[in-house]
């Protein structure tokens, strides 16, 4: 086992020297520019050493930081070579470069969380890891199996936490690529050369070239958020070290708040809530009937006061404080216990003017024809069927539109019903 300065010498190049593959906590460094270049308004550097990741390097994403107090916006892999890029020139051979630390730190978390939480699956489960995620504001690893119960994935989330309280030691090194055999690898390297493997001690070998801590221990704790199937495997969404403490610190929080507002204790915050989710149910069932009770009533009021033309009786009014979905209720109930009935509504309120335009069952009216006919002739917008239309259009054009519907209905459309 070899550490990269060797590697280096051994190749007989010159490359740039990654630091953060020895030691991932070096925060600041001296370097020198080997190579500069200027091209669409940036420079593009390259150092002779660097504790900088380059940017989604194995899925990791890079590392924030400044170049002589010069915001680097971007970290390029370039074969063995990293490129700096900035917005501003650099003078000078000799540069310092310091990177965000509670960004590296916070990466080197979860890559190592999710080292961690890919062999408690391969031991327990024995599901391997065939993607991995690290985001903002989760990481999540694909897992090659199609359903994983809840039970299983407690036991994962003990045995990972286990580990962390244990201390493990993480270590990172380089191989021959004939020294692979002596490894119980989790997966094969992807790479024949410059084999760099991260091992959490004695028990998971992976091949890996990203950032991690030196102890399970730094990770304090990793908690599994969420689970779902994803094209045959199973996405694990978790959180390590300080985005989990972040997260119970404001899910506390919001429980305290609930057992104020509930007077209740936390533990029984649940049964509480069970309690009051039933009541609201039970609420809104009387509240539905209530509702529908009063719509019948008013379509009962609507009906005894229809206009009767030529055996058809016509209802045209203008509900305030209604929607389509409350029309849609009394116009199904009437047509349902009528016949020969026509039914116009015009509604007037935030979204503008809207109709709706039914009719009963038993008359041969094709509505949406006549819906084309006033479109024709005025800008609206509507749809549905033969016996029922609705739509929208200006308020100052509802009234119009309204009389133009009874018109058509109550004297071209009656002939033949």
């Amino acid at each position: 086992m070899i550490q990269l300065n060797q590697y280096t010498e051994r190749l007989g190049v010159i490359m740039t020297n990654k630091l953060f593959m020895v030691n991932p906590y070096l925060r600041d460094i001296d370097a020198k520019i080997t190579e500069k270049k200027y091209r669409d308004k940036k420079y593009y550097i390259k150092l002779d050493r660097t504790i900088f990741y380059p940017h989604l390097s194995g899925g990791q994403s890079g590392d924030k930081g400044t170049m002589n107090g010069i915001q680097v916006i971007e970290t390029i892999e370039d074969n063995e070579d990293i490129i700096y890029v900035l917005e501003e020139n650099i003078n000078g051979q000799d540069v310092q470069i310091s990177i965000d630390w509670e960004n590296r730190f916070d990466l080197m978390q979860q890559h190592s969380g999710q080292h961690l939480l890919s062999y408690c699956f391969d031991k327990l489960l024995s599901g391997s890891t065939v993607g991995f995620y690290i985001g903002k504001e989760y990481v999540s690893v694909d897992i090659n199996i199609q359903n994983i119960t809840e039970s299983e994935i407690a036991q994962v989330e003990f045995l990972a936490n286990k580990i962390i309280q244990s201390n493990f030691v993480i270590k990172s090194y380089f191989v021959d690529k004939n020294e692979l055999s002596k490894l119980n690898l989790r997966k094969d390297p992807t790479v024949d050369s410059n084999i760099r493997i991260v091992e959490i001690e004695g028990l998971d070998y992976s091949p890996c070239g990203g950032t991690h801590l030196y102890n399970t221990g730094e990770l304090g704790l990793i908690k599994i958020t969420r689970w779902e199937h994803n094209r045959g495997n199973t996405r694990i969404e978790f959180l390590s070290g300080n985005r989990a403490f972040k997260d119970y610190s404001w899910k506390h929080d919001s429980i305290k708040e609930i057992t104020h507002l509930l007077s209740s204790s936390d533990k029984d915050i649940l049964i509480n809530v069970n309690k009051i989710y039933s009541q609201r149910e039970e609420l809104e069932k009387e509240n539905r009937n209530l509702k529908e009770d009063l719509h019948k009533l008013k379509a009962d009021a609507y009906f005894a006061g229809a206009t009767l033309i030529n055996g058809i009786k016509y209802i045209m009014v203008a509900p305030e404080d209604m929607n389509f979905k409350d029309i849609s209720y009394i116009s199904t109930y009437l047509n349902n216990n009528n016949e020969k009935l026509v039914q116009i509504y015009g509604l007037d309120n935030d979204a503008g003017g809207q109709f709706f335009v039914s009719r009963s069952g038993d008359l041969n009216i094709d509505l949406k024809e006549i819906l084309k006919e006033i479109s024709n002739e005025y800008q609206i917008k509507g749809g549905g069927s033969t016996n029922t239309i609705q739509g929208g259009c200006t308020s100052e054009d509802l009234d119009l539109i309204i009389e133009m519907f009874y018109s058509k209905l109550s004297k071209d459309k009656i002939q033949g019903y």
